[in-house]
């Protein structure tokens, strides 16, 4: 039995688990297979408060787990693979640990973001390939760069990315655009966005360096070429990891939790959320982290509540 157990280990998992630690709350945190989150797969970090020089994100994370194991975080790896929210205690299933468990339970398994599925993305992600313009587009300063994607989010980041690059080519499938008729407008007045619509995907191509092309396939003619690009940004929506949640949890109708306004409180009392499961507009490691402490100071007081209503019983 746990005061408070934890599930993922990205900016907003780790501060909650700093905070509850200190409060001497002896948190399980669960990773996954993949520690730390996103930020594990990207190279400098130079937007997050306190590094004037930068930072590794993989190295970021493994600085904020010592931290929480400082005082006293208890870390287990392991995949839920179910959760019963029905009543307290809740009891987790997880996979290679069994069930746990706890009191009450702070979600913060993040979301993923959606990747094209072709050759050349995955392993160059970090070598040219983003999934997200605010942390990397700085990178890209005076260079071309690619965006895929038709939605709002791919206008949103090809407009944020021109404050960078020399010139942003759009590149999707169809003829017509996904997003809403304003960001299709913003976009098109914006003259470093170059447009090469109808077109799929085939394969990221990279040298030594990096990225250096995107191919893709004319759907009208069927011919192939190669766009010249220094980075392809993907920018195809997330989708948060709720699946071992089974709909228990009140979301939004693309799965991103809900919680009350001004706090981390989910439908269920004693079950909270932070970071990007819950957060569909921000997406950032600071704002993941300060959700985090949020989730920690709502559990610590719900604990604290639920034990003094103990004793008056």
């Amino acid at each position: 039995m746990y005061k408070s157990v934890i599930i993922g280990t990205g900016p907003a998992g780790l501060t909650a688990a700093i905070y509850l630690a200190r409060a001497n709350l002896k948190p399980l945190i669960i990773e996954g297979p993949e520690p730390g989150g996103q930020l594990t797969t990207t190279t400098d970090v130079e937007n997050f408060p306190g590094f004037p020089e930068g930072i590794l994100g993989p190295q970021l994370m493994d600085n904020m787990r010592k931290q929480a194991e400082r005082f006293g975080a208890e870390f287990r790896t392991g995949w839920v693979n179910k959760a019963d929210l029905s009543r307290r205690p809740f009891t987790l299933s997880v996979e290679g640990l069994g069930e746990i468990q706890a009191e009450t339970v702070i979600v913060s398994t993040g979301a993923s973001a959606k990747y094209l599925g072709i050759p050349g993305e995955r392993e160059n992600v970090g070598r040219g390939v983003s999934t997200c313009a605010t942390c990397d587009g700085f990178f890209f300063r005076n260079k071309k760069i690619i965006v895929v994607g038709g939605g709002d989010s791919a206008m949103e980041e090809a407009n944020f990315l021109t404050r960078f690059a020399s010139e942003v080519v759009l590149v999707h499938r169809r003829n017509e655009l996904r997003a809403s008729k304003i960001m299709q407008d913003r976009a098109r007045a914006n003259e470093k966005i170059t447009w090469a619509l109808n077109r799929t995907p085939l394969e990221v191509v990279a040298g030594e360096s990096g990225v250096t092309g995107l191919k893709v396939k004319d759907n009208e003619t069927g011919r192939e070429e190669i766009i010249e690009t220094d980075g392809v940004f993907v920018a195809i929506g997330h989708t948060p990891n709720t699946g071992f949640l089974e709909g228990q949890l009140t979301a939004d109708e693309q799965g991103y939790l809900l919680v009350n306004p001004g706090t981390t409180e989910t439908n269920i009392p004693g079950v909270f959320a932070c970071g990007d499961v819950q957060d569909n507009r921000y997406r950032q490691a600071i704002s993941a982290a300060g959700t985090g402490c949020m989730a920690a100071l709502d559990c610590e007081r719900f604990l604290e509540a639920t034990e003094l209503e103990a004793v008056v019983r």
